[in-house]
């Protein structure tokens, strides 16, 4: 099998991946209950999904949840531990990554701990009192999709979500013809607001990882505030989830494309990896071992 083809079979098995994602999440799974005082964490894209899992949540009125990359957590300490946070809920991949098996190690015993993880037979099964499994989600590509983004689908069915739409605007956005512009484009700012500011950092992540790409990524309304001067002709502004149109205006100034779709935002992601997808094979790289990286970061000491 070439290698490139593990991330595009990743990506296009999301919809099946995504059902029974859902699945999952409407049974009596032990994530987080209403109520609780919650924190997420995750490294790299992990992390990502769990900034946007912490707006859902407190926009779902189910509590205080804070989202942190777990070697900042660590880094903290006893600080972070102070917090009285009820659970601390791990989004990993591996389940092997060195700074979050630290962070749980340090939890142990003292704050009730969960993971979401693809690999269930993997270190983090050792340090967490609870593990939710999507081995149907895993991955062999190093560049992370389907993994992410179903978690994170779990994770809004169990706040009560009807992601039926969700599910059937993925299976658009793969059939969506990409745009040449978008694989030729210089640079990419990703724009989102609440909970989809998470999936345009990944969005930008992506971009990077798999093609080398210059991106960017910034709240929505904050793009006015400085970042709006590099967008020029040949460069892209992406907004996921909503956008009062305002916004397509000002770039349309600069001669930047604008682009937004009127879709489930974390379905449009799942379209930006099929560009970062086309632009790694554009550019003769192999993005499923994308330069200087693993599939987890494990450290000697």
């Amino acid at each position: 099998m070439a290698a490139i083809e593990y991330m595009a079979q990743e990506i296009d098995s999301q919809p099946d991946a995504w059902r029974q994602a859902a699945e999952i999440a409407a049974a009596d799974v032990p994530l987080p209950a209403p109520g609780e005082r919650v924190a997420v964490v995750g490294c790299g894209t992990s992390w990502f999904m769990a900034q946007s899992y912490a707006a859902l949540r407190e926009r779902a009125g189910h509590g205080v949840t804070d989202a942190f990359a777990a070697s900042e957590a660590f880094a903290a300490g006893q600080a972070f531990v102070g917090r009285g946070y009820d659970t601390v809920l791990a989004i990993t991949r591996s389940g092997t990554t060195t700074e979050l098996l630290r962070l749980m190690g340090l939890l142990k015993g003292r704050t009730r701990t969960v993971a979401v993880v693809g690999d269930q037979h993997t270190p983090i099964t050792e340090v967490c009192d609870t593990v939710v499994g999507l081995p149907f989600a895993d991955e062999k590509s190093v560049v992370q999709t389907r993994f992410a983004t179903s978690a994170l689908l779990l994770l809004r069915r169990h706040l009560g979500e009807d992601v039926d739409g969700a599910v059937r605007d993925v299976a658009d956005a793969l059939r969506q013809p990409i745009d040449p512009a978008w694989v030729k484009a210089e640079q990419f700012t990703f724009l989102g607001h609440g909970w989809t500011y998470g999936l345009a950092n990944e969005a930008a992540l992506k971009m990077r990882e798999a093609s080398q790409s210059w991106t960017e990524a910034y709240p929505l309304l904050e793009y006015r505030h400085g970042p709006i001067a590099i967008a020029a002709p040949g460069r892209v502004t992406w907004v996921l989830g909503p956008e009062s149109g305002e916004l397509a205006a000002d770039v349309g100034r600069t001669g930047a494309l604008f682009v937004h779709h009127d879709r489930d935002a974390l379905a449009e992601l799942a379209l930006v990896q099929r560009v970062a997808l086309e632009r790694a094979r554009s550019r003769g790289l192999d993005p499923d071992r994308p330069r200087a990286l693993t599939r987890s970061v494990i450290l000697n000491a």
